[in-house]
């Protein structure tokens, strides 16, 4: 059975992400300054993936 042309590295693999996790954008945000620890994860604001 062959692979699938998305599982190589050509594929998916190396496609930039445009969601993020929520981890990755509490980290996002406190690296701008953004983010305090009193803020609840829930209606975080809207985040851009670094370039």
């Amino acid at each position: 059975m062959t692979q699938h042309p998305s599982f190589t590295r050509g594929g998916a693999a190396t496609k930039k992400r445009s969601v993020l996790k929520r981890y990755e954008r509490v980290d996002l945000l406190r690296k701008r300054g953004q983010w305090n620890d009193s803020n609840l994860v829930l209606g975080m604001p809207k985040t851009k993936p670094e370039d």
